[in-house]
């Protein structure tokens, strides 16, 4: 029997509201994810447009769309990987007003190389799939207003 005394108390955090044990979550996955990121030399925002030029060659302003982020925000993004040498931008053939951007082979490496992140950083999961399914219904909700 054990010693009521020295008993484990209940989590605190069980009777949280959802919304903020998800901002919570959020938070310290943020804090756990840049700095991995840092290590690989990229940015969230980065992996982002790494990750959606996985498909191939998009617009800048496409880029921007997808990634649900303003044209100015992606455009800082897009310089910093150009820098590294992970994207390049080159003026559309069909538009010189149009940007096409393009993963390198080094960018190709990098969104690789974060491609473990997520195993390596945090704890698995029994139903993946329904966090996130759950989570891109709390996204798709809370962005509708806006895009």
């Amino acid at each position: 029997m054990s010693d009521p005394e020295f008993s484990q108390p209940a989590d605190p955090m069980a009777s949280w509201p959802i919304g903020r044990l998800l901002s919570t979550a959020a938070r310290l996955v943020e804090h756990d994810w840049v700095e991995a990121l840092e290590k690989l030399g990229l940015t969230h925002a980065g992996l982002i447009a790494l990750h959606l030029l996985d498909s191939g060659s998009l617009s800048q302003t496409e880029l921007a769309r997808q990634a649900r982020v303003e044209a100015q925000t992606m455009s800082r993004t897009l310089e910093r990987l150009e820098r590294q040498g992970h994207v390049t931008r080159e003026r559309s053939p069909l538009d010189a007003r149009r940007h096409v951007v393009a993963r390198t082979a080094s960018g190709t490496e990098a969104w690789r190389e974060a491609q473990t992140l997520e195993a390596d950083l945090f704890p698995a999961l029994d139903d993946p799939d329904g966090l996130r399914r759950a989570l891109l219904a709390i996204v798709h909700a809370a962005s509708a207003p806006r895009f």
